[in-house]
């Protein structure tokens, strides 16, 4: 049977307040020293447990029905498997957001001494989705689009292309990324220039069903760049064009980036790669051959990585790859993993480098 998904993927991302004489108030709270008090129902469970990718820390029963405990997660935002009797359940009384190719449940925990997504006292731009042809999938597609608080239709502005990691899709940047809030915050300190930031969904398959990762990169050139440039005001030369993406959008930002130098003077490379294991010839790679050219042809080009991410041993490959080819580009270093922690810092650092005339 062939399945068809929707466009959309509605998510709930606000914690549920339960009824106690109907729910028996299931949901979490945020303690005061960074730890989370879970407390969920479960009848005839022999076992629940909060499963963070292989490290389970089980909840004791309180009663025939409910669950409880206090567990340590780290800071920032943390996906996780609620595990009841060794299955996987999706609580609809806990956050949950899009990761992983499936809906899961999180959490978002403070991380101290980063208040730069708050909410408060500034002016807020907006988020929409938006819908475009694609000669490439032979469909309509699904983006969503950052616009500044000081937006005016009358003026052109330049244009960050945002992608999200495999498994994910375009609603990342903005409910687990933070995206919007972030620049928010840069914006009202002035510490970046208003921009449109558009976030695609990087798992594009075609009308037959085939998918691959390098679908988007065709994508993104023949239909969605010329969206943006006719519905938007925009500048479209490459001094006013970037992208930037993590893990998987890492890659087919570098593919895309180096492959077309003649559109794109700014990269971002989040967790990820040049290139990608595996993946064979790396064409795109032949720009980093012409030192000269490649440096004339980025105003910035710029990765980073945590420092406990899981691909740090690629990121160290192509440091050296890079000082075999005399290349210079912007390296930063972050702690955290492979996550949302990291890649908040990533896009907090990226955005005040670029379009400063």
């Amino acid at each position: 049977m062939k399945t068809q998904w929707p466009l959309d993927t509605a998510v709930s991302f606000d914690p549920y307040v339960g009824e106690p004489n109907r729910d028996g108030d299931q949901g979490y709270e945020l303690l005061s020293d960074g730890r989370v008090f879970f407390r969920l129902k479960a009848p005839g469970a022999q076992e629940v447990a909060i499963d963070q990718f292989g490290y389970v820390q089980r909840l004791a029963k309180v009663n025939d029905d409910m669950w409880e405990g206090v567990v340590t997660m780290g800071e920032g935002f943390k996906y996780f498997f609620l595990k009841i009797d060794g299955a996987d359940v999706l609580s609809p009384y806990l956050p949950i957001g899009y990761g992983c190719c499936r809906p899961m449940n999180f959490v978002d925990i403070p991380v101290s001494g980063e208040d730069w997504d708050s909410l408060e006292n500034i002016p807020h731009g907006s988020v929409a989705r938006h819908y475009y042809p694609s000669a490439v999938t032979g469909k309509t597609e699904s983006c969503l689009i950052y616009l500044p608080p000081c937006y005016d239709p009358s003026k052109k502005y330049p244009v960050l292309y945002l992608q999200h990691g495999y498994g994910e899709n375009e609603t990342g940047w903005v409910y687990q990324g933070h995206l919007h809030r972030i620049a928010d915050q840069l914006l009202a300190k002035g510490s970046m220039q208003p921009m449109l930031i558009v976030m695609g969904n990087g798992m594009a398959k075609t009308s037959d069903g085939r998918s691959d990762r390098m679908i988007f990169p065709q994508v993104l050139l023949n239909d969605l760049i010329p969206y943006i440039e006719s519905h938007f005001p925009v500048y479209t030369d490459k001094w006013h064009r970037a992208m930037a993406g993590l893990s998987m959008g890492s890659y087919q930002t570098s593919v895309v980036t180096l492959s077309n130098p003649d559109k794109f003077g700014y990269a971002g490379v989040f967790s990820g790669f040049l290139r990608f294991p595996r993946a064979g010839e790396e064409k795109h790679l032949e720009l980093l051959d012409d030192t000269d050219a490649f440096h004339a042809s980025f105003q910035v080009f710029y990765r980073a990585i945590g420092t406990e991410d899981q691909y740090y041993p690629s990121f160290a490959q192509d440091d050296q790859l890079l000082e075999t080819k005399q290349v210079r580009m912007i390296r930063r270093t972050f702690p955290g993993g492979h996550d949302w922690s990291v890649w908040r810092r990533c896009i907090h650092d990226f955005l005040p480098m670029l379009f400063w005339d």
